[in-house]
This record gives structure tokens, C-alpha cells and sequence, in this order.
């Protein structure tokens, strides 16, 4: 991937996203300093490939005829001192067996999306934050500052987007590592959940295993081959927030001219950047990625509508997920209205449901979580909502960990206030935990049975 075969005028184009409002944006304190860091990233190689990024498109184009069910799930805010080899296959090892959950139950293909090797940034409701008295810059993720609450920490610092890259590079080296090395063999997914305690998900993940195995070697005898059982495909996403990483990460394909963001195979825009006359939708208009647009409560229609269209004139099959977020209280009142626009304007998109930014509180004490039978009833909500409406519903979109935190109330493990503090360790939002996701897995694989 280079330059020098751009398709004429793509170089220029590129760039005009300076020119528009850019919402979400850090304070950078010193320019020299931005554009060094980004003249050093401009210099690394892809993270992923443009032709990885078209595989997916393909996917995601079944899934939209229903053909194929999307599950994208990871933290929803990477930290440098996490990116481990335990805690990058414990996430991996999440997604996988939901997968394999939705797969076995529902008889359909689940597209794997992580969360992972890019989300190092996130958008925040003030550019600042008070304590006792003293105001300093909002953390902003690890690719920006330090969640440490001192002058030095959280100075926005270009050169930690750098940072962010080399760790993206090495998560998705083991990734890779694991999905095609052997871990995420069928073969295994008994041996998947070996090192937790038992509880009723578990259990249920056992048996189901069990039933797996038995038919492989049911398969075996029969003579079958099993080398596409060896590995799976897994797509990396991040929310395409830091205009300046993405931008300093778009390559040009030498195989057709066309850009690909490079730093994820699927990039979304947030609910707080989605103006379809802000710098992300034009950027992001340039890129040949599939696409993802987060859709709130407070969506206009019309504005949608001239998103999707700024996004994919060319209203081609995959191109666009609109991952809704609306809250259990508000999921079947709303989403149905945004559901008969696009129906009606004929415009071909992927429904996803995020059912977690929508049903997030404070607790008492402070403590910010979710509640686990919250969020299943706006998964219930939009399977709803979709399958009245004649539409496919796509895919979930979740914030998960594969460890055994304690962040989001319920569950079999009747996580309560008084147990969130046991271990509860994301800097900004609540995910479910492993026990937690394989429940959800279960609970959807009916639905799409249903």
C-alpha cells in the first residue's frame, strides 16, 4: 500500500476533512509536537489490509440477508497496562464461545468482530473534569492521557497515539496468533472453561460443548475434514474518534487506488460525531472500510439518512451497520420510526443492537454499572422492533472482558451493589463479565431461534 497509484483527486479529498468542525477532538498543546507523531505513524506499516477489510464487507453483507449474525464485543476502553497476552485471550476466548453458543443454537454463521487493538480512545460529555477543587483535562483514553488525576498525566500527549499503535500491532499479532495458531479450534471448546468456577452458564457452556464434540466425532468416523475447524476469521473495530490517528493510518491499495483506514478492518462513528457535516463522516467518506454508525434515542432520521448516503452513495450491501443504542425504555417507542425511514428511502444497512450505552446509571455510592436484565430486554426490544418490521435482526455489539469482574449488576451470579466494589476495574464503562456474556449468548441463541 502506498501513494503513488491513489485514484486522481483521493490525496486532496483526504484532507479536506481539516476544513470541517470536528467534534471530540483533544486540546493538543503543542502542534509541532502533533504533527511529529503524526509524520512518525504516517511511516508504520497497515495494521490490517485492504483486502481483510473487503472479506469482511462480504460478511457483513450476509448478515444483512440474514445469512449470517454479527457479534462484536470487547472493552469499552482499552488500557496500555492490559494489553496482555491472559487478558487478549481471555477476551478472545469470550467471543469465541458466544459464538459458538449463537452458531450451535441458532444454526447461522456468527461474523467475529473484536473490540480490541485500537479502543484506546473515548469521547467524553465535558472536555474537563472537576476534583476538590482543582480542574484538569478529561481523560480521554490511553491514546490521549493518563487516567491519573494530576496536571502531568493528563496533558494530551500526541506521542502516546503512537504508543496506541504499537500496542494495536502486538494484540493483533496474538490475535492472529490464536484464532489461526490452533486455540480457536472447535476441536478445544471443551477445554475453554477450564479455570472458572462452576455456576449455572457454565454448566450450560459444558453441556452444550459436550454435544459439540460428540458430533465431531460422530463427523470424524464418518471420514470428514477437519481443517476449516483449525481456525476462524476475526475482525478487528474501534470507534473511528482521533481524526488525526485515522487519517495518519489511511493507506492507499495498490490494487485499485482506492483508501482503506488501516488502523481496523470496521470502523463507527459515535453518537457524539455523527454529523453529517462534521470532519468524521468526511473522512470516513473516503475509506473503502466497512462502516458503522451508532443510532441513540436522539437520532433525526433526515440527518441519518444524509449520513448514509454521504457515507455509501453507491448504497452497497455491507457497507453501513447501524449499531442502535437506544435504552430498554425507549428501544420499542423509537426505534421503530428509524426502522420505517431507512425502509422507506430503500437503503441497505446492517441492524446491530448495543444494548449497553443506552441502560447505564449511577449508583448510590456512585459506582457507574449496568443491570443485566436491562440490557436483555432492549436485546429482546430490538428483535422485536426488526422482526415486526420485516428487517434482519444483524448482530450485537457489547462491551465484555473475559475475566471475572464485577461491574455490571445480576446474572446467575446475582452480582448487587454491595459486590460491584469486589472487583470492578474498567476506568469508564461497566462490561459484562465472562459468565455474564456466555448467559447473554444463550439467551439471543433463542431468540434467533424464535
Amino acid at each position: 500500500m502506498g501513494v503513488a497509484d491513489a485514484v486522481p483527486g483521493l490525496l486532496e479529498a483526504l484532507e479536506a476533512y481539516r476544513n470541517y468542525p470536528a467534534a471530540q477532538q483533544p486540546a493538543w498543546p503543542d502542534q509541532a509536537e502533533l504533527a511529529a507523531a503524526m509524520a512518525e505513524l504516517a511511516t508504520k506499516p497497515p495494521l490490517v489490509f485492504a483486502g481483510e477489510a473487503d472479506q469482511l464487507m462480504e460478511r457483513l453483507a450476509a448478515a444483512q440477508r440474514g445469512e449470517a449474525f454479527v457479534l462484536q464485543g470487547g472493552d469499552c476502553a482499552e488500557i496500555f497496562a492490559e494489553s496482555d497476552a491472559n487478558r487478549i485471550r481471555n477476551k478472545i476466548r469470550t467471543v469465541l464461545q458466544m459464538a459458538v453458543v449463537l452458531t450451535y443454537g441458532a444454526s447461522l454463521p456468527v461474523v467475529k468482530l473484536g473490540r480490541l487493538a485500537g479502543q484506546y480512545a473515548k469521547p467524553r460529555s465535558s472536555d474537563t473534569e472537576v476534583r476538590d477543587g482543582q480542574e484538569l483535562p478529561a481523560y480521554r483514553g490511553d491514546a490521549v492521557n493518563c487516567f491519573d488525576f494530576t496536571a502531568e498525566a493528563r496533558r494530551p500527549n500526541p506521542w502516546r497515539m503512537v504508543d496506541a499503535y504499537h500496542h494495536s500491532s502486538s494484540t493483533l499479532n496474538l490475535t492472529r496468533a490464536f484464532t489461526m495458531g490452533g486455540f480457536a479450534d472447535l476441536r478445544r471448546v471443551q477445554e475453554w472453561n477450564r479455570g472458572f468456577t462452576a455456576n449455572p452458564a457454565y454448566a450450560r457452556y459444558d453441556e452444550l460443548a459436550a454435544q459439540i464434540d460428540s458430533a465431531i466425532r460422530f463427523m470424524a468416523a464418518c471420514g470428514a475434514d477437519f481443517e476449516a475447524l483449525k481456525s476462524v476469521e476475526f475482525y478487528s473495530s474501534h470507534e473511528a474518534l482521533l481524526l488525526d490517528y485515522e487519517r495518519a493510518l489511511t493507506r492507499i491499495d495498490s490494487r485499485t487506488g482506492l483508501a482503506y483506514d488501516c488502523s481496523a478492518h470496521f470502523l463507527w462513528i459515535g453518537e457524539r460525531t455523527r454529523s453529517p457535516e462534521g470532519a468524521h463522516a468526511e473522512l470516513l467518506s473516503h475509506v473503502r472500510n466497512p462502516l458503522g454508525i451508532k443510532v441513540g434515542p436522539s437520532a433525526h432520521a433526515g440527518d441519518l439518512l444524509r449520513l448514509i448516503d454521504k457515507l455509501d452513495p453507491r448504497h452497497q450491501p455491507g457497507r453501513i451497520t447501524l449499531i442502535t443504542r437506544m435504552g430498554a425504555g425507549e428501544v420499542r417507542a423509537v426505534l421503530p420510526g428509524i426502522v420505517r425511514a431507512i425502509q422507506t428511502a430503500n437503503r441497505p444497512v446492517v441492524w446491530v443492537c448495543d444494548p449497553m450505552h443506552g441502560n447505564t446509571f449511577t449508583t448510590a455510592s456512585g459506582v457507574k454499572t449496568r443491570r443485566f436484565d436491562t440490557v436483555m430486554e432492549e436485546v429482546k426490544g430490538f428483535f422485536e422492533v426488526l422482526r415486526e418490521a420485516g428487517e434482519v435482526p444483524g448482530g450485537l455489539h457489547i462491551e465484555l472482558t473475559g475475566d471475572d469482574v464485577t461491574e455490571v449488576l445480576g446474572g446467575s451470579e446475582e452480582i448487587d451493589d454491595a459486590a460491584l466494589g469486589r472487583r470492578y476495574e474498567s476506568v469508564v464503562d461497566p462490561r459484562l463479565n465472562h459468565q455474564q456474556s456466555l448467559e447473554m449468548a444463550f439467551q439471543v441463541a433463542e431468540l434467533l431461534q424464535g
